[in-house]
Parts: C-alpha cells; structure tokens; sequence
C-alpha cells in the first residue's frame, strides 16, 4: 500500500527543506499535523499526531536526513508486522525545487490494519500544498 503527492515549488531546496524540517511549521503551518514532539536529524526519535487520526500517535524515527535533499521516517510494530516508510524528496528543477513525499506500508499485518486505517491522500496532498504555500510564500 503506498501513497504519494508531489508539486513544483519556485523556491530552493534549502527554503523547502527548512520548512518540512521545522517543528513549529509542520504544526501550525497548515500541513496536516497537529502536533509534533521530538527534534529531526538522523537517528532521532519522534512522535506526531496527524488532522486525519487525531487521537493517534505515531512513533517514528529519522532513518534517512540528507539535508534539502532527502528525509525518511520509519515507524510501525516490532518483527517488521506492519511497517510504514514515509519519505521526502527534494530535487532541484529550474529555479525551483520538485517536491515528493510518498509512504508505503508493508508487512504481514497490513491487510488487518490497512480495513482500519483512513484514506490518507487528502492529508497528503494538504501537505505539499501548504509546504508549496509556505516557501512561495517566503521568497
């Protein structure tokens, strides 16, 4: 199961990277997270509650920072049961920065959780819409 959004940005890669990498933006920045405890860099732990499952938290950690290039979460239950890969892509384009962030799940477990789960492709596209927004916004 994966899901995926992507935009083009007239912005750099380091004004979009700043952006998804700053707490205090991805909770008040209109992106689809409500709150955010922990601090991103490589190896760190975090905890984020999304609009879309408000009462759930999710523990995460940072398994790929490539600053204004690349970002991974990791986050799912032990044994590799159920598995979810959240990714960020920056790549630069012209005078503007191409932005992919998909998630994919997996694990033995997925059919089971996958019934209970809510369609996240709204919160996906809120996403790079408002980190679109946000950095065209500072330039």
């Amino acid at each position: 199961m994966r899901y995926e959004a992507t935009t083009d940005i007239k912005a750099s890669a380091e004004a979009v990277w700043e952006i998804i990498t700053n707490p205090q933006t991805l909770t008040e920045g209109g992106l689809g997270i409500s709150r955010f405890e922990g601090a991103l860099g490589l190896g760190e732990k975090v905890k984020l509650w999304a609009e879309v499952a408000p009462k759930q938290a999710f523990a995460l950690k940072v398994t790929a920072y490539d600053p204004a290039a690349r970002m991974e979460w990791t986050g799912g239950m032990p044994f590799g049961l159920f598995k979810g890969v959240r990714q960020f892509v920056l790549t630069p384009r012209g005078q503007g920065t191409h932005l992919l962030v998909t998630e994919t799940f997996s694990g033995p477990m997925l059919g089971m959780i996958a019934k209970s789960m809510p369609d996240l492709q709204p919160s996906f596209d809120q996403f790079v819409d408002g980190v679109k927004r946000l950095a065209e916004k500072r330039r």
